[in-house]
């Protein structure tokens, strides 16, 4: 099967995903299975007494309170899915969408998966026509990110690979060089794979860099400057501010959700061409070798996950991808 949708329509079955929405409106994400509870401080409900009902029900508890029933939606099912590694936040994910101008059918370069969110968004958008090549270094992350995509397609997408190691080393020998139309990165450093995708992108390709902090942003932006392989980088950020409206009291509410990352784009050059200069007045934007280590330390932390904790997220990804796979099989 290859098809980018999931089953997101028709009574809930079991191997479902579904949200529920409790009285003070808490959110509670659980996969239907035959015989099992889902508990709270509150009382239990049958999952039993949900599956089959149609989507946007209301179920109640042993003790009479009523829950909202809804199958979650993708942004919903990201937040909410196994991690093993952090998350590219749906906000991010939709100006990932937007400035890389991914397009059904497209073939994109993917790294790193992580968990996984970005790509199901990516899987989405290109739709059962395009190509989506993932990269990671770590095998128990590829792991929770297949189980994730299992769980929300219900089978194993067919136009999506994930190959581990290094994208800088191994690209090559998965895409063919001026073959990719789109490249996203999603790691510490990544100016060290330039080379190689420089190589994969066609001309006028689009490579974007999501990266989480300013040093970070000005060592890859210099370094795309300084291949002259490509545009002018640009670069932003994206926050969402959500407002309270009920009846006349319109206000914003009192928290937001601030920066997460920053969104570096810039667009493959022909092969020989070489970027007409801007004019600008002098500033102190001129740097050296050192300028650029002293501002960016080779020594970038990264967040680890124990080896414990991550194991488990493996096992949850891959129970939730084996559960919705029954599922879509007994519908079939």
């Amino acid at each position: 099967m290859n098809d980018a949708r999931p089953a997101s329509s028709g009574p809930f079955r079991a191997g479902d995903r579904v949200q529920l929405t409790g009285p003070k409106n808490k959110l509670h994400t659980i996969t239907l299975e035959p015989g099992k509870l889902f508990h709270s401080h509150r009382g239990p409900i049958a999952h039993d007494d949900i599956i089959g009902l149609p989507d946007g029900s209301v179920v109640a508890n042993k003790i009479g309170e009523s829950y909202l029933a809804l199958r979650p939606l993708l942004q919903d099912f990201v937040m909410s899915m196994p991690r093993g590694a952090a998350i590219i936040y749906p906000k991010d994910a939709a100006q990932i969408l937007a400035q890389a101008d991914i397009f059904p059918g497209a073939h994109v370069v993917e790294a790193g998966v992580g968990s996984g969110a970005l790509s199901l968004w990516l899987l989405r958008a290109i739709g059962p026509e395009g190509r989506l090549d993932s990269f990671e270094r770590r095998e128990e992350f590829a792991d929770v990110a297949r189980g994730n995509a299992a769980t929300f397609f219900g089978h194993d997408p067919e136009n999506w690979s994930i190959t581990l190691g290094d994208l800088a080393e191994v690209l090559p020998a998965v895409a063919d060089e001026g073959t990719v139309d789109r490249v996203v990165l999603d790691m510490l450093a990544p100016w060290e794979c330039l080379p190689a995708v420089s190589a994969a992108l066609k001309p006028g390709g689009v490579l974007l860099c999501y990266i989480a902090t300013a040093t970070q942003l000005s060592r890859v932006a210099e370094a795309i400057r300084g291949s002259g392989l490509y545009t002018n980088p640009s670069s932003s950020e994206t926050m969402v501010r959500g407002w309270h409206v009920e009846g006349l009291a319109v206000r914003p509410d009192h928290r937001m959700i601030g920066h997460t990352g920053f969104l570096l784009t810039a667009r493959r050059l022909a092969p020989g061409t070489e970027l007409p200069e801007l004019k600008r007045r002098p500033s102190k934007s001129d740097y050296s070798d050192a300028d650029v280590e002293a501002w960016t330390p080779g020594a970038l932390g990264e967040r680890s996950v124990s080896d414990k904790s991550l194991r488990k997220r493996v096992r949850a990804s891959e129970t939730a991808a084996e559960l919705a796979k029954s599922r879509d099989a007994d519908s079939r």
